[in-house]
C-alpha cells in the first residue's frame, strides 16, 4: 500500500528523491520557537508517525529552539531510516524569544553546520541551506562558506532560504544549489519569479508557512464552504494547491500535533481537477 505521503509523487534534491509532501520541524519547540516543547513525548510521536506516514524528507534548522528541534529528531529518529532526507539550515541567532538575526558570516556558518552535525549526530548533512542572506556580509561569502563544508565532506547539498531570483543566479555560479525555501502559500506569491526559476531549472520548492499561519485552516475562511463540498478541510485544500501548482513544489507543513499532522498529509492524496485549482486560486483574486 502506497503511504499517503507518497501519493503526490517524488521531487529531486540533486541525487535524493523525496515524497513531495515533507514535515517542517519548527513547531516540536516550545512557544513561539523558543526553548522546549510542552510535551516531549508527543512530540516524538508526531515525529515517528510522519515517518509511518512516508514522510521522508524533515526540514529543520539550528535556529528552532534553538537547537531544541535538532536534538529531539536525533533523539528521536537516530539511526535514520535509509531513505530519510533531514535538511537543516544556518544562518540565524536567537539572542531571545522572538529575535531572529541573520549571522552569514563564514565563521559562523561553519560553526553552525559543525553544532547541526554533531546534534543530529551524522557525519555529513543532506541538504543544508542558508537560512537568511545577511546584508552585512557579501552575499558570496556566505555561499561560499558554505562550498568549502560541501568540498570538506561536511555537507551533501546546497539549498537556500529567503532569496530573490538575482540572489539565486548569483549562489549557482559559485556552487551546485538543489533547492530553495521561501514564503508562499496560496495567499502570499510575491516569490512566484523565484518559483518559476526553479521550474525551469528542477530545483525543489519549498514553501514556508503555506497555510498562511493558520488562516487558510479557519472552516469560516475563504476555502472552508468549498473544502466541504470536497470533503476535504481547508488546510488540505490549500497543501493540494500548492501540490498542484509546480512539479517542483514540496511542501513542508508543520505542526506538533498528530490530528494535524495525519490531515496535512493527506492532502497529498487530495488531487484537484482543472476547475478546482482555479476556483481556490480565484478566492484569492488571482
Amino acid at each position: 500500500m502506497t503511504p499517503p505521503a507518497a501519493a503526490a509523487g517524488t521531487v529531486r534534491l540533486g541525487d535524493l528523491t523525496v515524497n513531495r509532501m515533507g514535515f517542517g520541524a519548527m513547531r516540536i519547540t516550545g512557544d513561539g520557537v523558543w526553548g522546549p516543547p510542552r510535551d516531549r513525548d508527543h512530540c516524538r510521536r508526531v515525529l515517528r508517525r510522519a515517518i509511518e506516514l512516508g514522510v521522508n524528507l524533515i526540514d529543520t534548522a539550528d535556529s528552532y529552539g534553538p537547537e531544541v528541534s535538532e536534538q529531539l529528531i536525533a533523539e528521536t529518529l537516530h539511526p535514520y531510516p535509509d531513505d530519510l532526507v533531514v535538511a537543516t539550515k544556518g544562518g540565524l541567532l536567537r539572542p531571545g524569544p522572538g529575535r531572529w538575526d541573520p549571522d552569514g558570516r563564514p565563521e559562523h556558518l561553519r560553526e553552525a553546520c559543525e553544532g547541526s552535525l554533531r546534534r543530529l549526530k551524522v557525519e555529513r548533512i543532506d541538504v543544508y541551506q542558508l537560512h537568511r542572506p545577511d546584508p552585512k556580509v557579501p552575499f558570496e561569502d556566505s555561499v561560499g562558506a558554505l562550498k568549502e563544508l560541501q568540498d570538506e565532506g561536511k555537507i551533501r547539498h546546497i539549498g537556500l532560504s529567503n532569496v530573490d531570483t538575482d540572489q539565486l543566479a548569483e549562489a549557482r555560479r559559485i556552487v551546485e544549489v538543489v533547492s530553495v525555501q521561501n514564503k508562499y502559500s496560496p495567499t502570499y506569491r510575491r516569490d512566484e519569479p523565484v518559483l518559476e526559476a526553479c521550474e525551469r531549472d528542477g530545483l525543489a520548492f519549498l514553501p514556508w508557512n503555506p497555510i498562511d499561519v493558520g488562516d487558510l485552516a479557519k472552516p469560516e475562511g475563504p476555502l472552508g464552504e468549498f473544502a466541504s463540498e470536497l470533503g476535504a478541510t481547508p488546510v488540505q485544500l490549500a497543501l493540494a494547491w500548492l501540490l498542484r501548482r509546480s512539479p517542483v513544489m514540496l511542501p513542508i507543513p508543520g505542526t506538533s500535533s498528530l490530528d494535524h499532522l495525519e490531515e496535512n498529509v493527506g492532502a497529498a492524496e487530495l488531487e484537484l481537477d482543472d476547475e478546482a485549482f482555479r476556483r481556490i486560486g480565484a478566492a484569492f483574486g488571482v
